[in-house]
């Protein structure tokens, strides 16, 4: 069977066939480097990775871009805010996605390029737009006309006027129509001269759409094989990019579009204002990385994602039971390669992942997997289980290690987490405050708030 991928463009399943005999060109939408990453952008890394981590199971030379926005209206706002300068800012936040990524075991992308770079690309894709009238200068900026590219709303499924009628674009002085989108901004005297780039049609900088356009076209060709991102970005971001792109190639942009769910919390959107918004360094104050992973994981990565103290408690507790297995057998030496996929168990898992990705059903074929191991005692069959575990990035730690961090907690430990959860007391963060609570209260540690302080007592 081979390799099925749900194409957000078509709106089908649809069966892999790269450009490139071989090889899989694939394009990411990273992170805006203003802030840390929160839950949402782990959502996403991860959901890229396991389709990284496939694509190479499957013997394709893969080469993935995930870019950095690292100039926008925010960084600009963040950095003035800071009293920085934006490159200070957003290094800084570069080298926490970089740790963040890390620890969650995220590979590597091939390139991570930063918009800044690719300013000379991005003003020569204007250009040709501006003379293809594709695209017109209005004061200072200038915009894309979407009325001039006919295939505008495919990605989407809605036609303009659909678009106009639940229109979430702002409209701003000088454009044409509301959906059309900016391509430079014209300069302002209150903004840092680093935000600033000299181009034929004044001193700006680029809008956030054409910096992907610019960097996926430099890395990747005018065609590339992957294009994927979460699905708050399906519209109007990966919309604005097919418009351009295509406009200014006259090629298509990406074969496949792929989009990852929504992530929600307790069943409610992750907002700020909700104070329900958890940085992905806030969850590890109470759960380790892999216990994270394991739960994004284990949901379909089109699928919306529900995020609770609760369920990643039950993630902690489904993962400890492969590893229980993997201590209690201990596996036999099996990389990736030497994964026989003629056995059943393989063979299912297989199946699974070449039905765009469908991790749920991957999972369960651990777990039943791991029953076979507990009675039989096979070593081969534990070697199985780690090698699986190992292409979706888990089971990859020493089982005894795993399941003695679980165990209990040091002093050290325990006063660590009380001091998170008063800086989240602190930061009015009440939600993160009990998660961690509670996470100490799991493992026999209650709290007792006093005008002193906390202190903290272990319990049987």
């Amino acid at each position: 069977m081979s390799l099925r991928i749900f194409n957000t463009l078509s709106k089908e399943l649809e069966r892999f066939v790269p450009l490139k005999d071989g090889h899989v060109s694939m394009y990411v939408c990273g992170m805006t480097v203003y802030d840390f990453c929160h839950i949402g952008h782990a959502r996403s890394m991860i959901a890229f990775d396991l389709v990284q981590r496939w694509f190479k199971v499957l013997g394709y030379q893969v080469n993935f871009v995930r870019n950095i926005t690292d100039i926008d209206d925010k960084i600009i706002r963040r950095s003035m805010e800071n009293k920085e300068t934006i490159r200070s800012l957003t290094d800084r936040m570069i080298l926490a996605l970089e740790e963040d990524a890390s620890r969650l075991n995220i590979q590597e992308p091939s390139a991570q390029p930063r918009a800044t770079d690719y300013v000379p690309q991005m003003v020569v894709m204007i250009e040709n737009l501006l003379e293809k009238k594709l695209a017109y200068q209005a004061g200072q900026d200038v915009n894309f006309s979407v009325r001039q590219f006919p295939g505008y709303g495919r990605l989407s499924g809605k036609s303009l006027d659909e678009l106009r009628a639940g229109e979430r674009v702002a409209v701003l002085d000088g454009k044409e129509d509301p959906l059309d989108f900016v391509l430079w901004k014209g300069a302002k005297e209150s903004e840092p001269q680093e935000a600033k780039w000299a181009a034929p049609f004044g001193l700006g900088r680029p809008g956030w759409h054409i910096e992907c356009s610019a960097m996926s076209c430099a890395l990747l060709g005018q065609t590339f094989d992957v294009h994927g991102g979460g699905a708050d970005l399906q519209f109007p971001h990966h919309e604005n990019e097919i418009a351009q792109s295509e406009g200014a190639s006259g090629e298509t942009l990406a074969n496949y579009w792929m989009h990852n769910g929504f992530v929600n919390v307790d069943n409610e959107k992750m907002s700020k204002s909700l104070g329900n918004f958890f940085t992905i360094r806030d969850v590890l104050k109470v759960f380790d990385a892999e216990t994270l992973r394991f739960f994004v994981v284990r949901s379909h990565y089109r699928s919306p994602l529900n995020y609770s103290d609760v369920h990643l408690g039950d993630a902690r507790s489904s993962l400890k039971r492969l590893y229980t297995t993997l201590d209690l057998v201990a596996p036999k030496d099996m990389a990736i390669s030497e994964i026989d996929w003629s056995n059943a168990y393989a063979s299912r898992f297989k199946q699974a992942m070449d039905e765009d990705f469908a991790t749920p059903e991957a999972v369960s074929v651990l777990f039943d997997l791991s029953g076979e191991v507990n009675k039989s005692k096979d070593p081969y069959l534990s070697g199985l289980l780690k090698a699986l575990g190992s292409c979706l990035g888990i089971l990859e730690s020493s089982p005894s290690a795993f399941l003695k961090a679980g165990a209990a907690l040091s002093e050290q430990e325990i006063d660590s987490k009380i001091q998170a959860r008063a800086q989240a007391k602190k930061d009015k963060n009440f939600a993160l405050a009990d998660e961690i609570r509670q996470a100490l209260l799991d493992q026999g540690i209650v709290l007792k708030d006093a005008a002193q302080g906390t202190t903290w007592e272990q319990v049987h």
